[in-house]
């Protein structure tokens, strides 16, 4: 995902939908945002609207199928998640990881696990900083 596009709350949806379904029809993605409790009830030929022009601002891309078009998220979850956390980063902390960290855990209670996990990550990237 291009860094001057960003998905609207509306575009992120079919997105994550992506993401958990694999790449899929308008007519599942359609199917999956009315579904929800409270969903906004949208027709089909908007779902399908909303996909055209996602298409055409580089965040979906499309394959025909059997003359079934099937969309694909143009970015991955992790690739999202890394970029909207470096901009809380540099948004938010001045780019300072450890006070965006330090926050996180601070700000709530975390189990001995979670801590273990982190430690144990922390000096995995301190071994690989050594090598």
């Amino acid at each position: 995902m291009s860094k001057h596009t960003k998905p609207t709350p509306r575009e992120m949806s079919i997105i994550r939908i992506l993401w958990r379904l694999g790449p899929s029809t308008v007519r599942q993605i359609h199917e999956e945002l009315i579904s929800k409790p409270g969903a906004k009830q949208i027709g089909y030929t908007t779902s399908l609207k909303f996909m055209q022009i996602m298409l055409e601002k580089g965040l979906l891309t499309r394959e025909e199928q059997d003359r079934t078009h099937v969309y694909h998220p143009t970015i991955s979850e992790k690739e999202n998640v890394k970029e909207v956390l470096e901009e809380i980063v540099e948004r938010t902390y001045q780019g300072s990881r450890s006070r965006l960290v330090m926050q996180i855990l601070g700000g709530a209670k975390t189990s001995k696990a979670e801590l273990q996990s982190i430690r144990d990550f922390l000096n995995s990237l301190d071994d690989e900083s050594k090598s």
